[in-house]
């Protein structure tokens, strides 16, 4: 049988229909066990979020309930027969804010008054309802986009109160990638209005409402301190820090492994373990979906299929702000490091820069880091982080060279790192000008030999994964500062010692100075160990933005 796989479609119905849907419907039974009255699910970009919103939606949906009750037939709820009485009972407001992202807030605002002209057009059956005239007028400017912010804001509790008073039974509501709207609004300067009005919209259809049977939420982050959460005291968070339901979202070990087997490409398992697992949420292994699917649809190719499918501003932002230290951490990362930090859930974004510990958290928490170990440290919990598989690694090597300002010229780099590999100091030695030229301002070669160390490091990142960079490690009788050893040990190694000149005219003897150092300190002795057979080693000297390389002899 050949199986249609679900790439992009998130509507459960759909999916049920006509693609091969891996079972959550278990998931249904343990919410209804331990669902709190309002629970916010953060989970990263494209880890089936919508789709698992979307089959509460079908299940719970008092509208067509006798239809939708035949989309769980062969699901493992169908067996439950508890469950099933609770299938078809009540009505459900879904919304989904995914795609509300506008540059300004003046265009967010026409989004929001859009979007839930939309969103009543959907309800419009209860202007049938017997409403009474201030209703109607307010049901009827929603519809035709003419209400104002004020009763916008109200607009959720609103509909939530017309449907219990049209079925005679609390609703529940269903909102997706609440937070979409927010980072949004943060990344384009209006952060402050769009906090006011959707602190209103969210809290008046949450906070104690009557007219509320449950509520479910989804979204990336957890908005904290200034927040839309600051007065609600009745939500409960499943996080990848602290989760309730670790297998709701994204793909467990069984079920990847199945999934291989029905497609017939069980043999393909562990090279899409390598790539797309590595997330562990309570000790479970957890896939991400996208990619998994993304993967088999594409003939098995591994690829960085998620991180061509949501914005990078977080972490472009961290690139932004960190220092030649924190620079040291992430390149150790690329090389399966580990890095130190205490998490917490409520995300301020102010702090953003700022605060290393939020700015983690949110790698965190958006899936660029995964926790591989944590311990108590006094009070509270501090994690050990780490990538989670090579899609994630491909990404921070590209970031870090945007962080050094040449991702755009990725092919130019390449170039240089093949000029040094061929031992052609002359062509490197010209492409590395290049680069000091345009990508340097003064006041950056104002800094001493760690900025420069720091900016060829970053360089040097393009040959990650086929070849493992080290900085500032101790070989022979001494500490080398960039070494690069080849994974296939056949292939060249290269060696860089760095000094920087009080003139331009010591730029020469500088350059010899560092080959010296290599020679004298026997940094060789590293890749000895590793049998690698050839070396360039490379004395490097800079004044500014000018440099000049020394290619030393190869001794083995």
């Amino acid at each position: 049988m050949r199986y249609r796989l679900p790439v992009g479609e998130d509507d459960f119905a759909q999916v049920r229909r006509e693609y091969y849907f891996v079972d959550k419907s278990p998931f249904i039974r343990e919410f209804m066990d331990r669902h709190g009255a309002v629970t916010l699910f953060t989970r990263p970009r494209r880890f089936g979020k919508t789709l698992t919103l979307s089959m509460l939606r079908y299940f719970f949906d008092i509208e067509q309930a006798e239809e939708n009750r035949q989309l769980f037939d062969g699901l493992a709820i169908a067996d439950d027969a508890g469950a099933m009485r609770e299938q078809g009972t009540r009505p459900v407001l879904f919304l989904t804010l995914k795609e509300w992202k506008r540059l300004d807030w003046s265009g967010m605002q026409e989004e929001i008054r859009m979007r839930l002209a939309n969103l009543f057009d959907e309800y419009r059956f209860l202007q049938d309802s017997k409403l009474n005239s201030r209703d109607q007028q307010i049901f009827i400017a929603v519809l035709q986009e003419s209400a104002n912010m004020s009763t916008l804001r109200n607009a959720l509790a609103f509909l939530l109160r017309l449907l219990e008073e049209h079925y005679g039974k609390k609703p529940i509501l269903l909102l997706d990638e609440y937070d979409t709207p927010i980072q949004s609004a943060w990344s384009r300067g209006y952060y402050s209005e769009a906090i006011e009005f959707f602190r209103g919209f969210l809290s008046s259809a949450l906070k104690t409402n009557p007219s509320l049977d449950f509520a479910v939420l989804t979204g990336v982050l957890r908005i904290s301190k200034e927040s839309i959460f600051s007065d609600l005291n009745n939500l409960q968070v499943d996080s990848v820090i602290h989760t309730t339901f670790p297998t709701a979202f994204g793909f467990t070990e069984q079920e990847i492994n199945q999934l291989g087997m029905d497609l017939g490409c069980k043999a393909s398992v562990p090279e899409l373990k390598d790539w797309y697992d590595g997330y562990r949420l309570q000790g479970r292994e957890i896939y991400n979906p996208w990619s998994v699917l993304q993967y088999f649809a594409n003939d098995c190719e591994p690829r960085p299929y998620w991180v061509n499918t949501s914005g990078n501003a977080i972490l472009a932002e961290l690139m932004r702000s960190i220092d030649d230290e924190h620079a040291a951490t992430l390149e150790s990362l690329l090389q399966g490091g580990s890095v130190q930090a205490f998490l917490r859930e409520g995300v301020i974004y102010s702090d953003i820069g700022d605060d290393e510990d939020a700015l983690y958290t949110m790698l965190v928490t958006t899936g660029y880091l995964t926790v591989a170990g944590e311990q108590r440290i006094g009070y509270e919990m501090q994690y050990d982080l780490c990538l989670p598989n090579k899609e994630i690694q491909s990404l921070f090597a590209d970031e870090i060279l945007r962080r050094f300002r040449h991702y755009q010229k990725k092919s130019a780099l390449v170039r240089l790192m093949q000029a040094l590999l061929a031992g052609d100091a002359e062509k490197a030695q010209t492409g590395l000008s290049k680069f000091l030229e345009s990508m340097v301002s003064a006041f950056d070669t104002s800094a001493k030999e760690s900025f420069y160390h720091g900016f060829v490091l970053g360089m040097i990142a393009v040959l990650v994964p086929d070849y493992e960079v080290q900085s500032n490690r101790e070989a022979g009788y001494g500490r080398f500062d960039v070494a690069v050893f080849p994974k296939e040990k056949e292939k060249t190694g290269l060696l860089f010692e760095f000094k920087t000149a009080a003139t331009e005219e010591e730029l020469e003897s500088k350059a010899d100075e560092a080959l010296a150092q290599i020679a004298a300190r026997d940094y060789m002795a590293s890749f000895r160990t590793r049998g690698v057979q050839h070396v360039c080693s490379y004395g490097v000297a800079f004044y500014g933005k000018k440099v000049l390389l020394r290619i030393g002899a190869v001794q083995l």
